[in-house]
């Protein structure tokens, strides 16, 4: 299947999301609301098992294919939070930024070939990248609450339940955030020969790492005090995005064992 495609594919998904996002606000909606959300992850992930068969190796190499992976993340991080904490707005915020990710590939395609160098070409690959994104969603989701909450709380007092949500889904993310960073410095081991080299995308994943774990111990001994921590996550979420994409525009970057165009 080819990026050509895509459109055909993703347009259906975010609909069946969008319907998902609508009976999870019905009072009888809520097996309709998992099951169009369940039908649309099985959707695009059909699209990306396409992409993986057509490309013949996983597509996870340029930063169009990485949107990929978590546009389709994001909606999963959304129903595990609406299913465990049956918040009924969080399939309506994933479904929106799932969709921008979506969008960006449409409005700017990628070239996409079977060529994969010989760094990429390690069983680690496929795993390091799916963790991380996995990762990046529910820590991105995270990060969505948080911004909800400090605009729409600046009066109020911050629900304790709704900060605890916040925590697990911080907890869920930076968990896979530390085995991504195993698998990655394994991968490395296997295709340079040590397991970290202070790389410039290595030093932001330690950042945004650090940052995450400095939220943790914030929470742990500065309960009461919301609005800081949410800030926090804020803080964090703008590493991790570093990370993700902002240090290729880095001049230091430039010739970074993580650049494989």
């Amino acid at each position: 299947m080819s990026w050509d495609y895509f459109i055909y594919i993703a347009l259906p998904s975010v609909l069946c999301w969008i319907a998902g996002a609508y009976f999870a606000y019905k009072a009888t909606g809520y097996k309709k609301a998992i099951a169009f959300t369940v039908a649309g992850l099985l959707l695009f992930f059909s699209f990306i098992i396409g992409m993986w068969m057509s490309l013949e190796r996983p597509p996870m190499r340029t930063m169009g294919e990485t949107r990929l992976w978590y546009s389709f993340f994001l909606p999963i991080a959304g129903l595990i939070t609406y299913v465990r904490w049956r918040y009924k707005w969080i399939l309506s915020f994933s479904t929106l930024l799932s969709f921008v990710f979506i969008c960006i590939n449409l409005l700017k395609p990628e070239i996409h070939n079977k060529a994969l160098m010989p760094a990429l070409q390690s069983p680690w690959f496929a795993p390091h990248v799916i963790v991380y994104m996995f990762a990046y969603a529910m820590l991105g989701a995270s990060a969505i609450i948080a911004f909800y909450l400090l605009v729409s709380k600046r009066k109020v007092t911050i629900d304790r339940s709704i900060m605890s949500l916040c925590d697990n889904l911080v907890y869920v993310g930076t968990a896979f955030l530390t085995i991504g960073m195993l698998f990655g410095a394994l991968w490395a081991k296997e295709a340079w020969g040590h397991y970290w080299s202070w790389d410039p995308k290595e030093t932001w994943a330690a950042a945004t790492w650090l940052g995450y774990l400095l939220y943790i111990h914030f929470r742990l001994y500065r309960q009461a005090n919301h609005r800081t921590a949410l800030g926090l996550i804020l803080f964090s979420f703008l590493l991790l995005q570093i990370c993700w994409f902002g240090v290729n525009y880095l001049p230091s970057a430039q010739g970074s064992i993580h650049v494989y165009n």
